[in-house]
C-alpha cells in the first residue's frame, strides 16, 4: 500500500509535475505492464521474482499518477490467454495476486482515508474461488469511494468482455427489460465491465511491444497510445512525463476525434428513432401536413423516453446481478 501514504517526490520530480500540470493531463491512464519475464532473465532470477517486481512498480507508478493529478488507472495485471503458461507460472501469479488482495484488505483503513475505489475487471468465475472471494470484498468495500480509482484486469480479454456485452444486451431482451430496438453502441458500452469508468485518455505499453493483446480495444479506439521499449520493472517516472507528454501534443486531434465520434454516435441514435416513428405513422392516415408534423414530434419524443426508461431499467437490473454475484461470493 506504499501508493496510498502519503506522497513524496523528488525536489526537481516535483518541479516537472507541476510543469506538466500546466497543461491537459490525461483523467484515465491504462497500463498494459509488460516485460517481467525479460527482466528476470536480464537479471538472472526465477520468473516469479520478475513478476514480484512488477507488483512492486505499479505500486511506485499509482504514487506518481495520484501527484500528476491522474485520478484513475487500470493494468493489465492477467489475460485469459496467459493460463496458456506453465503451471508453475500461473500458480505463482495467483498466489502472488493472493498476497497483495490480502494486503488490500488488512490495510482498508488507508483505503477508506485515501478514498480509493478498486474494481476487477474481467471473467471472475475463471479464478480459483478463494481468490474469487478477496476480490469480492475488496471490491464491495471500496465502491462507495470515489477520490481516486485502480481498475484491475484480472482473467480478461477484450474479446471476452464484449462478447460477455453483448449477452448481457440479449438477456435483456429475453426478460423483456429492452426491446432489440434498443441495442446500440451506447448500450453495449454500458454494459462492459468498465461501464462506471470514463474511456482512457492514454494508454501505456513498456518492454518496446507494438500491439494491444486484446487489452480495451472498444474503450481506446480514441485513446493516445504510447509504446515504450523499458521494461516495466525498470519503469521510472521520466518515463511516464515523457507519455504525458505525448499525449498533451495530440490533445487537439484526440479531442476532435472524440467530438466527432459522439456526433456520429447521436445521428445513429436519431435515425433509429425516426425509423420507428414513420414506421409507426405508416399506420395511421393523416393528410394535413401540420398534423404529421405534430404527429412525429409527439411519437419522436414519446420514443425517446421510453427507451431511456427500459434503458434505465435494464441497467438497474444488471448492476444488481452482477452486485449480487459478488455479495454471494462474501457471505460463502
Amino acid at each position: 500500500m506504499s501508493w496510498i501514504r502519503d506522497k513524496e517526490l523528488s525536489l526537481i520530480e516535483r518541479l516537472c509535475a507541476n510543469i506538466l500540470k500546466a497543461g491537459p493531463v490525461p483523467k484515465h491512464v491504462a497500463f498494459i505492464m509488460d516485460g517481467n519475464r525479460r527482466y528476470a532473465k536480464k537479471c538472472h532470477v526465477e520468473r516469479q521474482e520478475g513478476h514480484s517486481q512488477g507488483f512492486e512498480k505499479l505500486a511506485e507508478t499509482l504514487r506518481w499518477c495520484l501527484n500528476l493529478g491522474i485520478c484513475e488507472v487500470t493494468v493489465y495485471a492477467f489475460s485469459i490467454e496467459n493460463f496458456k503458461r506453465s503451471k508453475e507460472e500461473v500458480d505463482g501469479l495467483m498466489e502472488l495476486a493472493r498476497q497483495k488482495f490480502t494486503r488490500l484488505l488488512e490495510e482498508k483503513d488507508k483505503l477508506e482515508k485515501h478514498e480509493v475505489c478498486i474494481r476487477v475487471i474481467g471473467d471472475l468465475s475463471l479464478l480459483p474461488l478463494d481468490i474469487q472471494k478477496l476480490i469480492a470484498q475488496a471490491v464491495l468495500e471500496t465502491k462507495a469511494y470515489s477520490k481516486c480509482f485502480l481498475n484491475v484486469c484480472f482473467a480478461y480479454t477484450s474479446r471476452h468482455e464484449m462478447s460477455n456485452a453483448v449477452r448481457e444486451m440479449a438477456w435483456g431482451v429475453q426478460e423483456g427489460l429492452i426491446e432489440p430496438r434498443d441495442v446500440s453502441e451506447s448500450l453495449l458500452d454500458q454494459c462492459l465491465y468498465t461501464s462506471n469508468s470514463p474511456d482512457p485518455d492514454l494508454l501505456i505499453r513498456t518492454s518496446g511491444e507494438v500491439r494491444l493483446s486484446d487489452f480495451l480495444l472498444w474503450q481506446t479506439s480514441h485513446a493516445c497510445l504510447v509504446f515504450q521499449s523499458v521494461l516495466w520493472p525498470e519503469y521510472t517516472f521520466w518515463n511516464l512525463c515523457e507519455a504525458v507528454l505525448r499525449y498533451q501534443y495530440n490533445y487537439s486531434a484526440i479531442q476532435k476525434s472524440r467530438e466527432l465520434y459522439s456526433r456520429e454516435r447521436s445521428r445513429l441514435q436519431n435515425d433509429t428513432d425516426q425509423a420507428w416513428v414513420q414506421k409507426n405513422m405508416c399506420q395511421v392516415d393523416h393528410s394535413d401536413e401540420e398534423e404529421n408534423t405534430q404527429v412525429f414530434q409527439r411519437l419522436m419524443l414519446q420514443c425517446r423516453i421510453e427507451r431511456e426508461q427500459r434503458t434505465l431499467n435494464f441497467l438497474r437490473a444488471l448492476k444488481m446481478k452482477r452486485e449480487g454475484f459478488l455479495q454471494l461470493l462474501c457471505t460463502n
